[in-house]
């Protein structure tokens, strides 16, 4: 639907500038403009989109429309806000990206040694559907073990008849791409996301995994980037990624 005007306090607020208190002073030091002009109050009314016309410190609102990225997971941070389990994704993203209320929280998890690409963003019904097995985007992970890999695994994993240890239904069909000059490595795609799932399925075939790296989730890739490095990824160009393509 159509976006409805937004007293600008709350609008800072929720887009993570500021606290609602200290947007009248934002306001009062006219950091916040609307086509070219200062707002007079904090409690004025604006469009909260991204063709309002708001500017705040002459620069355009921080996606007021919802905001995806991609981290690319260094190794030692936890996908969850329990401080107990030490640091965490969220850590490295920009201050403000922190702040916004909803909250930008990870499309599923990649466990605390896994690195790669981890999808954000603060649209729940998105993330819902992101994550929903009905979907079937593939994600691709790199993969290497402390021993070669089976041959008959790739059937084995092809076939969606394995069951895992502790599950009474089978994992659904996964491709397995072994490195034909190291036997050690391998490239596995899935669309299902189940609990240390590539680490049980390697297990079952007699590896254990000594390094995870996903690689691309979808037909979204980390591109040039480093291990903590951040980039936003346009909705059209996420739904073209993960939808778009037809396996």
């Amino acid at each position: 639907g159509k976006a409805k005007p937004e007293r600008v306090d709350r609008l800072l607020s929720r887009l993570g500038y500021c606290s609602r208190a200290d947007a009248k002073k934002w306001v009062k030091d006219a950091r916040v403009t609307v086509d070219g002009e200062a707002v007079a109050r904090h409690d004025v009314k604006v469009l909260p989109t991204a063709d309002g016309g708001v500017r705040v410190d002459d620069q355009p609102l921080d996606h007021p429309d919802g905001l995806i990225a991609v981290l690319h997971k260094p190794k030692g941070v936890v996908c969850s806000h329990d401080e107990r389990e030490g640091p965490n994704v969220y850590g490295l993203l920009p201050p403000r990206w922190r702040d916004r209320n909803p909250s930008v929280e990870a499309v599923g998890r990649l466990d605390k040694d896994t690195t790669g690409l981890l999808l954000l963003t603060d649209d729940g019904a998105l993330s819902h559907r992101l994550t929903s097995p009905k979907k079937n985007v593939w994600k691709t992970y790199e993969v290497t073990l402390d021993a070669d890999v089976p041959l008959d695994a790739v059937e084995a994993f092809a076939a969606g008849t394995l069951v895992l240890e502790g599950e009474t239904k089978p994992c659904r069909p996964a491709r397995l791409l072994l490195d034909k000059r190291d036997r050690k490595r391998c490239e596995l795609r899935l669309t299902e996301g189940k609990f240390h799932q590539v680490k049980r399925m390697m297990r079952s075939v007699g590896c254990e995994v000594l390094e995870l790296h996903r690689a691309r989730f979808g037909g979204l890739t980390l591109g040039e980037t480093k291990e903590g490095d951040a980039f936003v990824v346009h909705r059209d160009e996420l739904e073209a990624a993960l939808f778009g393509e037809e396996e």
